[in-house]
């Protein structure tokens, strides 16, 4: 079979494959916090401003170098441009939806609300502590905990001292809520 039928092609469009959002609940706006916000567009500014242009330059130069098809920094360089620019277009989108909410400014600061710090008590008597934080900053700290996952859903509303039921894999399971904090300035 000729190279020529299985080429990538260069005019392939980026946002064809643009990775899907995290899943949100129907309706719901893609929460995030003002520390989160400002991670995203940096991650943006980055990618457009250093990494883009970077591998643009080593493309250009290798396409200059010939013969295309067995070119190593050439191919390698033209998929690493459709993820960066596939990045791009998706932070673009979370963008676009993202509604900030600033947590030091809930009402009600006894509650669990949108990016408050709860300590709680599982079944087996084991403490934990959690941040409840939009979807697109779950990966910042290991404590940070999605707004839409099935512990969040649950402490919802909850106070120090009440008991609330979360679905797990094994079950359901009851939980007690030791603290509730949110960050000060």
């Amino acid at each position: 079979m000729s190279k020529a039928f299985t080429k990538e092609s260069d005019t392939e469009d980026p946002t064809d494959s643009v990775e899907a959002p995290d899943a949100l609940p129907a309706g719901a706006k893609n929460y995030i916090t003002p520390p989160g916000l400002i991670r995203l567009q940096d991650e943006l500014r980055h990618l457009r401003t250093v990494e883009r242009p970077k591998v643009v330059d080593v493309v250009a130069w290798a396409a200059g170098n010939g013969d295309r098809s067995e070119n190593g920094d050439y191919i390698y360089g033209k998929k690493r441009l459709r993820e960066i620019d596939r990045r791009i277009a998706f932070l673009r989108k979370r963008l676009e939806i993202a509604h900030v909410v600033d947590p030091r400014q809930q009402q009600g600061l006894d509650r669990v609300f949108f990016g408050a710090t709860v300590s709680y008590r599982d079944a087996g008597g084991r403490t934990h502590t959690i941040r409840i934080v939009g979807a697109d900053e779950t990966a910042d700290t290991p404590e940070a905990v999605s707004w839409i996952s099935p512990i969040a859903r649950a402490l919802h509303k909850a106070g120090a001292g009440d008991r609330v039921e979360v679905r797990t894999p094994r079950g359901v399971e009851a939980i007690e809520v030791l603290k509730v904090s949110y960050p000060q300035p």
